[in-house]
């Protein structure tokens, strides 16, 4: 359910864009703003996205990598959207995944995107260690799925481990910045991890 315009504005300009623009979610501008910074979209490149769902980023991905290109979606809930032709979906749990996942889905990917969080518990603590659960998981999914030079996109949520993560992220890429975009929510504690330029094979 969209929120009212007089109760939460932010929120309804970026959720009645989204429907405007024929993407089922406000997130897509988030990815928007990363690309348009960072430029982790190429045309004719392989992009995995992980936690696709409802499906806003990877019909954005989709648009940027072309005919030429592949965005292979994956979330543990099945997508009710259609395909684009250079797009495809693999149902799969993130925090539980072995190499049968990484056969299903393929390797030698120029960008691995997350955008995946965890159902809120209305503990910040706990909302935060499950966020990080998750964002491990990308962080070593993209450790085996990335070609060298890639690309990564995480989000993440501050807590404790928020700088340990940072640093194991700095280990596999050669910059990593911290990035939210305008079109987050103001109150939101998520940020986005980018990391550029993998780091070794």
């Amino acid at each position: 359910m969209y929120a009212s315009v007089k109760s939460r504005p932010w929120d309804d300009y970026y959720a009645r864009r989204a429907r405007e623009d024929g993407y089922p979610a406000r997130s897509v501008y988030k990815l928007e703003e990363i690309h348009k910074k960072f430029g982790i979209l190429k045309r004719g490149s392989r992009v995995l996205d992980l936690g696709c769902s409802p499906g806003s980023w990877l019909l954005f991905a989709s648009t940027i990598v072309g005919h030429k290109g592949l965005v292979v979606g994956v979330d543990v809930t099945p997508l009710t959207l259609r395909l684009p032709p250079n797009a495809r979906f693999v149902q799969q749990n993130m925090l539980v995944w072995d190499e049968s996942f990484l056969e299903a889905v393929g390797t030698n990917f120029e960008t691995v995107l997350s955008d995946m969080a965890p159902s809120t518990t209305g503990s910040k603590f706990v909302d935060a260690q499950r966020s990080l659960e998750l964002s491990e998981s990308a962080l070593a999914i993209s450790a085996r799925a990335l070609r060298p030079g890639g690309a990564f996109v995480c989000k993440i949520f501050h807590g404790p481990d928020f700088k340990n993560f940072s640093d194991k992220a700095r280990k596999c890429f050669s910059r990593v910045v911290h990035f939210k975009p305008k079109s987050s929510k103001k109150a939101s504690k998520e940020t986005y991890l980018v990391g550029l330029g993998k780091i070794g094979g």
